[in-house]
């Protein structure tokens, strides 16, 4: 615990003094998200997003104004983190789902310090660990030791039901941050009613090894989830192209539905740093 913890630290440091260098603004604005709520109206002014008119008051004929907001003071940060089988792929010294915990350690880290709430769901085709939405050190660290801890119980993967609970679970407009290896089928129209109610990051986590198995002849292949063993030819061109193809048509689905819907779509090799590609993220999200 002592090692992930220092590791943990190590990679916020790094994203602090990146964003810092790079925004030059509040590192704040990363987790904020949209949780905005009406506080009054002003003139319109050069400059000003045409998004904020109020067109039902400027048609009165009096001028043109735009809503002004201020952010929510409760603004919460929900991690939903998938557990399953499938995220065990990858060397023994770092699966995809050791590259998943430190991924969302070191976001839940950043936003104990900068949102008022953090939460937790951790998933497989059931409740693997729920932490309900708390403020504080004390909620953020018990986040921190129950994903270092976890070992689930089932194998098997169910997105569209980690979706759901999501949904049910957050009355009011958060930041949700998704983790999954996405092996699953079915969850798009949960996806698309998260995306639509909250303020969505999905973090796609992937290990080479699905897109670019190793020649290595014909070899059983086992299925974490569904227990079944099947032999493949791993030199054979067409398998290796179907595995390859496989992939990119499921990480181009998502990141198309992510587009359509305003989320952030961010895929990480299990293997890669990920920090920079975290940093840009951050980017992004505050220029949105």
């Amino acid at each position: 615990m002592d090692e992930f913890l220092a590791k943990l630290r190590n990679f916020d440091i790094r994203i602090r003094k990146a964003v810092n260098s790079q925004m030059r603004g509040s590192f704040r604005s990363v987790f904020k998200g949209s949780g905005l709520e009406f506080s009054d109206l002003r003139t319109y002014q050069y400059g000003d997003d045409v998004r904020a008119i109020d067109w039902n008051v400027s048609s009165k004929g009096h001028g043109t104004f735009v809503k002004v907001f201020r952010e929510e003071k409760d603004q919460t940060v929900f991690f939903v983190v998938d557990v399953s089988a499938s995220q065990q792929v990858g060397p023994r010294h770092r699966e995809k789902l050791d590259a998943t915990k430190e991924v969302c350690g070191v976001l839940a880290m950043s936003a104990i310090r900068e949102a008022s709430h953090v939460g937790m769901y951790c998933f497989s085709d059931q409740k693997e660990r729920y932490i309900k939405p708390g403020n504080g050190l004390k909620t953020g660290y018990q986040l921190i030791m129950s994903l270092y801890k976890l070992q689930p119980e089932s194998g098997r993967t169910s997105i569209a039901d980690a979706l759901l609970f999501t949904l049910n679970a957050l009355k009011r407009r958060s930041v949700v941050i998704l983790l999954s290896d996405f092996i699953d089928q079915n969850y798009e129209h949960n996806l698309k009613a998260l995306a639509k109610k909250h303020d969505l990051v999905v973090i796609h986590l992937f290990d080479q090894r699905e897109v670019n198995l190793p020649r290595l002849g014909i070899i059983p292949v086992h299925d974490t989830e569904t227990g079944r063993t099947v032999w493949v030819n791993t030199s054979s061109p067409s398998f290796r192209n179907g595995l390859r193809n496989t992939f990119r048509d499921n990480q181009t689905r998502l990141e198309r539905l992510c587009k359509q819907f305003n989320a952030n779509y961010l895929a990480l090799d299990s293997q890669e740093d990920f920090v920079p590609k975290l940093v840009e993220l951050f980017r992004v999200r505050k220029y949105q």
